[in-house]
This record gives C-alpha cells, structure tokens and sequence, in this order.
C-alpha cells in the first residue's frame, strides 16, 4: 500500500513539476477569499485518484477537491488526499509546496507520504515501522528547551478568521522560541517536525488532508501530534501542534488557553491578562479585542481545573471574577 502511495504522489509530483515551468499559463481559480484552487490541483488530484483505485478499488476516497465523490462510500479503508498542499506558494512560483496522502483503517491513519517534487523528497511511514525520508530513518529533533526552538506556523487568511487572537498566540510562541517561520504547506511542515529541520508545528483551521499523512510521519519519528489543549483525536478539531514530547508539551502549556475546547477558566485567564496589560499600557492597542471569543465547550472536551472553581464568598477587596 506504501508503494501505491508514493507512486500516486510520483505522479501527482510530475504534472506538478510540469507546470511549474510555465506556473504564469496556469488558470486559477478562487473558492473563496485567498483560497485558490488550479487546475494543476485537480489534474494531480484525479492521477493520484486513477492509481489507487486501479490497485485498491474497493477503498474509499476523501480528497481536498473532490471529497467523497470518488471511490467506495463504506470502506474501512480510506485514501485521505491533498494533491497540491501549499496552492499559494505554487502560483507565486514560490517553491514550497507537496504532495500528501495518507491511508486511514477505521478511522487510524496507518499508511503516510509526503512527496516534495522541488526537491524530490519522499516523505513515508507505515504504522509501527518508523519514518523515512527518501532512504534514511529519519527522528524528531532532541532540543528539549522551547527557547532554543525553531517553531513553524500557518498564518490565518480565510474570512472570519480570528486574526487578532492569532497574533496574540503567535507573540507568546514568538517571546518563548529562537524563532518562528510560516513556509505555507502544512503537510511539509509537519514532515519537516519528524525530521528534525523544525522543532515543533502549530496551526488552526486545518482540515483532515492537510494534516493526516504529517501525523503519521510525526508520530512514527517519535514526536506527539494533537491539538492545542493535547487531546489526541484532533483530526477533526480544526487545531493541530507537534513537536518531539518535551516541546509538545511546552507548546500544549503555551497554546492551551487559545483553545475552542479550553475550559471557560482557561478563557478567563487569558482574557483578564489582556486587560491588565491593556491597563499598564504594555499591550497594544486592540490587545483587549484580542481576545479570544467564549465558545460553547462539549461535555467531552471541557476541562475543569482546581484553579476554575472560586469559592462562593469573595474576601473584601479581591478583583472581581473575570466574565465568561
């Protein structure tokens, strides 16, 4: 099944490389504000399609372009699909950009590649025999200080995004590491967390494809993948950070408050901490708007802490609760 997989993303890889000679003739079009979608996205999309149904026709197909359109619609077996991750950068002629598929069996992702066609860089993993770039083994990185970190992100640009929540989380990642980079393609980066070339990935809005084949190769690299209050099943949440288990960790103590399934105390602090610094002036302006938004927690995902319950008489002269 890998090697149906890398020759699918191959041959994704090679119409990919093809246009990228001429990336100007290619006609794009907009899903919506800053979302594009090209032909060269749909072309390697039905290739990569045609490969793995011709050798597993009974599989299921969840693919960025064209869903579940294509391929059996109650498998136990499903190809889970982004043919071109990184749109933007390709029709800048920025050259940041790959392929990813991954296998999923009943719902566990057991079958990964990541194919970068500038560099011709095979990214792989199979379920509990490790990662690989190309031929080698490859480990997430040892670095177990967040402030000798380089951390990668993915900017927010979709309409409705919480751009002001993100530049908060951002400063806090920012204040804490040697550096944060946003290269586009959130496949690659998370191939790159399992190769060490990074230390450690965070990113909201994602989708399914774009972060199923990286969890994969992040995990068999012996690093942890989950979102960012550190539940594992984030596939769906929408949030993703990785990292090896030292930096995850910070990363999940850093992140955790910004969450949509953080409890209200959680928003609480982090709500309070921007008015008070908005009060001394060491915030800038806007800081306060920044903050998060409280959204309705699940009885699944709400978390409750010692520090959330106040006791039900306030001493004289403490501040009052912070809203929820």
């Amino acid at each position: 099944m890998l090697n149906v997989a890398i020759k699918a993303a191959r041959a994704a890889g090679a119409i990919i490389n093809r246009a990228a000679l001429d990336v100007e003739s290619v006609r794009v079009s907009v899903k919506q504000t800053n979302d594009f979608v090209t032909e060269i996205d749909q072309a390697a999309e039905a290739a990569i399609i045609e490969t793995l149904l011709t050798a597993y026709p009974g599989h299921g197909i969840l693919a960025e372009e064209s869903g579940s359109e294509h391929g059996a619609k109650d498998s136990d077996f499903v190809w889970i699909i982004d043919p071109l991750d990184g749109t933007t950068n390709f029709i800048h002629g920025f050259p940041v950009y790959c392929v990813s598929i991954a296998l999923a069996v009943k719902g566990k992702v057991e079958q990964a590649v990541v194919y970068d066609p500038t560099r011709n860089d095979i990214f792989c993993a199979t379920k509990g025999r490790g990662a690989y770039q190309n031929d080698r083994r490859i480990r997430v990185a040892k670095r177990t200080r967040l402030q000798e970190c380089l951390i990668s992100t993915g900017f927010p640009y979709r309409p409705g995004d919480k751009l002001k929540t993100y530049l908060n989380m951002l400063g806090d990642v920012m204040s804490q590491t040697a550096g944060v980079r946003r290269p586009g393609a959130a496949a690659l980066d998370l191939a790159y967390v399992a190769a060490g070339y990074s230390d450690g990935f965070f990113e909201a809005n994602l989708k399914p494809w774009d972060v199923a084949a990286g969890s994969l190769l992040v995990t068999e690299a012996g690093g942890l993948i989950g979102n960012f209050t550190g539940e594992a099943d984030f596939m769906d949440h929408g949030e993703c950070v990785a990292g090896n288990p030292r930096i995850y960790g910070a990363l999940v103590g850093t992140l955790g408050k910004y969450s949509k399934f953080a409890g209200a105390g959680d928003k609480a602090t982090v709500r309070q901490a921007a008015l008070d610094a908005a009060a001394d002036g060491s915030a800038p302006a806007g800081a306060e708007a920044a903050t998060p938004t409280p959204e309705k927690t699940t009885l699944k995902s709400k978390r409750i802490k010692a520090g959330d319950v106040r006791p039900a008489a306030t001493p004289p002269g403490s501040p009052p609760d912070a809203p929820f």
